[in-house]
């Protein structure tokens, strides 16, 4: 099966950091553009962030600009999410899914093999 497998999620309170992991499965991530994504209770899934297939291009949402870091490793096949100063409202379930056209399209419907996410809670 083709899908990512997200991990290092966990309960951090405010201010800390976690480090998420995306491995592919199934397939090679080398020519794909990757997004991490997350969804907070009751509200739709956004995008965070994304990294191109090389690795030289990187964008990231307002909201974690200069706080999270996205990194990848091809010959690991694994994408990283360093999450610094986290806030309560970074709770969520993250994902990562790739983009395979290597373009980090602002559309959710573009990106393929989605995982079944890892959950992040920020709390005191």
């Amino acid at each position: 099966q083709l899908q990512f497998v997200e991990s290092g999620g966990g309960l951090v309170q405010p201010g800390g950091s976690l480090r998420l992991s995306c491995a592919a499965s199934g397939f090679t991530l080398d020519y794909y553009a990757i997004g991490w994504f997350r969804q907070a209770p009751g509200r739709e899934r956004e995008g965070i962030s994304c990294i191109s297939s090389s690795g030289g291009s990187t964008n990231y949402a307002d909201s974690v600009k200069g706080r999270f870091t996205i990194s990848r490793d091809n010959a690991k096949n694994t994408v990283y999410l360093q999450m610094n100063s986290l806030k309560p409202e970074d709770t969520a379930v993250y994902y990562c899914a790739a983009d395979p056209y290597n373009s980090c399209s602002p559309y959710m419907n573009k990106y393929h093999y989605w995982g079944q996410g890892t959950q992040v809670t920020v709390s005191s």
